[in-house]
């Protein structure tokens, strides 16, 4: 089975690297300022001999800041609005944390419309979701074991899902190729991140696949997801809807002798009412086919619900696992608004009304490609953040990151490093704060792009593009360089 830490932090979280589309202009590199005159600033690289050295090609940019004060201590490119890529999650914590309060929990219902006579509703059986981005199929099989403890074991009326808690929106980004993981529908009823697990394995006159909800005590089959193996080089899948089932297709010359990994589902409500009706089955609780409402009838009662944990425990996991899913439904459940884009929209004018920090969010997760903020304006949400209740809750929330030597080696230092990262194809960005054992806190923002490495990517090519992870590595060295040179400056 595979662990809820493995589907976090691997495969079902999404490690490849999703893509920019928009194109940037590349600037001449400004002067970092203040250039400094003493033994400590002689001593520390210079910023624009470090750019040079990684040769990451495009727009480098850069703030940091006293975070007490928000003074200034150095800057480069500091005003070029860049996208954000997974480091957006930090400002969708902060709106979260003041929009729905540390207290929020997300709770899915069953609910019953008649009495129970016999073990048998008199109505229909209901199950709610409230929008709970970590609901798994193992907390769905306690949720059907608490519903059988009840003593229901049939219902007289229709199983319905409901969903409309939020949207319902196919998928986050439109430019991504169909397979990749860390781009699902969203849902007011999510379900494993809302990707189906697909496992196949070699056998004597083909490949055996299977399609399932797998965690790590159930693993029910899936009837709504169906995989055929084609005889191709390319495309790796195809994926289309026919009849309210979703038919994937991969390419046979790409499996070898075996393997699995985690797909996307573009209808959630119907995914997760088929699979609970699985396991109600193995209950004891007969089920029907279930069908998907968008209104609550009138009296409905709890007969079973699961509890979520609470709202910072949630973010911790979304900004440690940059988990796009949980974004998305942290901001859409924040805004109340009707779709993404519009929600992104009023995750900006908060961001600007209550940090004094202006920057066009189109998502929540950093994941499309028209999301823009510059190094100023995020280093000044996060200076403004800790004079606000809910900012406070960040830190405690944020990722120790550690600090790193020049070959980008960790190293135990005295210097805590805490913030989140953001990576796109050829976008690697930081954001965070900088905290001494004594002294002066920073706050910091870095972001890095080269849109036209990005722009001659084919979608086929933006799950893991030619070159991408070694510019990463180089991107994610030069954060590590600057992190020690300010730490050695300022600290």
């Amino acid at each position: 089975m595979v662990s809820r830490r493995f589907v976090l932090g691997g495969i079902l979280a999404g490690l490849a690297t999703p893509a920019l589309t928009d194109g940037l202009a590349v600037s001449p590199r400004p002067m970092a300022r203040p250039s400094g005159g003493s033994p400590k600033a002689k001593s520390a690289a210079d910023p624009a001999a470090l750019i040079e050295a990684a040769g990451l090609g495009g727009v480098v940019g850069y703030a940091v800041v006293d975070a007490r004060s928000g003074q200034v201590l150095e800057a480069m490119g500091e005003r070029q609005a860049l996208p954000p890529a997974s480091t957006a999650k930090a400002v969708t914590a902060l709106y979260a944390l003041e929009k729905l309060g540390q207290s929020h929990r997300f709770t899915t219902r069953i609910m019953a419309t008649g009495p129970v006579q016999g073990g048998r509703v008199a109505g229909d059986l209901i199950l709610v979701g409230s929008g709970d981005p970590e609901l798994d199929t193992d907390r769905f099989g306690d949720l059907a074991a608490q519903l059988a403890a009840t003593g229901i074991r049939a219902i007289s009326g229709a199983f319905l899902v409901h969903d409309a808690a939020l949207p319902a929106i196919p998928e986050i980004s439109t430019d991504q190729p169909d397979h990749v993981g860390y781009n699902p529908a969203i849902s007011g009823l999510n379900l494993n991140y809302n990707r189906v697990h697909f496992e196949w394995k070699r056998a004597q006159n083909g490949w055996g696949v299977v399609m399932d909800a797998r965690g790590e005590r159930f693993a029910p089959p899936v009837r709504m997801a169906r995989m055929e193996v084609v005889r191709r080089q390319s495309p790796l899948f195809t994926w289309a809807e026919r009849s309210g089932s979703e038919e994937w297709t991969v390419a046979s010359e790409a499996l070898g002798k075996g393997g699995s990994r985690w797909l996307p589902v573009r209808n959630p409500a119907a995914y997760a009412g088929e699979v609970f009706q699985t396991l109600a089955r193995s209950q004891g609780i007969d089920l029907p086919e279930p069908k998907r409402i968008q209104r609550l009838p009138q009296g409905a009662q709890v007969v079973a619900q699961l509890t979520g944990d609470p709202l910072p425990d949630v973010l911790r996991r979304m900004l440690r696992w940059s988990t796009n899913l949980t974004a998305e439904v942290m901001g859409l459940s924040s805004s109340g608004a009707g779709g993404l884009r519009a929600s992104g929209a009023a995750m900006s004018d908060w961001a600007k009304t209550r940090l004094g920090a202006d920057g066009r969010f189109f998502d929540h997760s950093g994941l499309g490609s028209d999301s823009r903020i510059s190094p100023t304006q995020m280093v000044r949400a996060l200076v403004a953040a800790q004079a606000t209740p809910a900012g406070r809750g960040l830190k405690p929330i944020l990722r120790d990151l550690g600090m790193r030597n020049g070959d980008g080696e960790e190293i135990d230092s005295p210097v805590s490093v805490i913030g989140k990262t953001g990576t796109l194809n050829f976008v690697s960005s930081l954001v965070g704060y900088i905290q001494p054992p004594s002294g002066r806190e920073m706050a910091f923002a870095i972001f890095c792009a080269d849109p036209a490495r990005r722009d001659r990517l084919s979608v086929a090519e933006r799950e893991e593009p030619a070159g991408g992870k070694a510019w990463t590595r180089r991107a994610r060295r030069l954060h590590g360089q600057f992190i020690a040179r300010w730490a050695t400056l300022y600290a």
